[in-house]
């Protein structure tokens, strides 16, 4: 019987896998995790010397920051403005959204040694600070206390981060950095329903 005693305890361990892995599907947790991963890439871009280290960077932040602004835009505000009563908070999101978008155009259609290239991509940073502080520390917790499901919304916005990320969500940020401003636009555009010029 001790032998059996010990087999159930060693399934325990992995169904604790799975369920720390179910608690990643949460859009709570999915979008503290994005977060992250851009800081860290913020913090590296800061440490790097190399103009060609620099421009990998650059280009990563501008395509991971792109597909985060998708889904909150196309899953997340929807869902939680449906939930919240406080629908300025996602207003100001919408709009610090737009601010970072046009720094990002400015960043891919430049190179590291452009004139404010450095400037722009410190900045982005900036912006993107006090919007994860902001979202974090506000919007994710008005959105914890309402019925939202939290996990089928979480599934939905990995589902459609993988569907960018694997339809060209790195190739159109590396054809905006080649082609200018008009790449990462009209990338957008065609994403949120956006006209590029607006």
């Amino acid at each position: 019987m001790a032998a059996r005693k010990k087999t159930p305890a060693r399934k325990k361990s992995p169904s604790k896998k799975r369920s720390s892995s179910a608690a990643q599907r949460d859009a709570l947790a999915l979008l503290r995790a994005d977060h992250q991963e851009v800081q860290s890439l913020f913090d590296k871009f800061e440490k790097t010397r190399s103009d060609d280290r620099k421009a990998a960077i650059a280009e990563q932040i501008c395509n991971e920051l792109t597909v985060h602004a998708q889904i909150e835009e196309e899953i997340f505000y929807p869902a939680a403005r449906e939930a919240i009563r406080e629908k300025d908070l996602l207003d100001e999101a919408t709009v610090e959204h737009q601010s970072a978008k046009d720094l990002i155009a400015q960043i891919e259609s430049g190179k590291p040694g452009d004139e404010l290239f450095e400037a722009k991509v410190k900045v982005l940073g900036e912006y993107i600070r006090h919007h994860v502080k902001e979202e974090q520390n506000e919007l994710f917790a008005q959105v914890r206390k309402t019925k939202l499901d939290l996990k089928a919304l979480g599934e939905r916005l990995m589902a459609r981060k993988q569907e960018l990320m694997a339809g060209g969500g790195s190739e159109g940020a590396r054809g905006g950095a080649e082609g200018g401003e008009e790449g990462i636009m009209s990338k957008m555009a065609r994403g949120m329903g956006l006209a590029s010029g607006t």
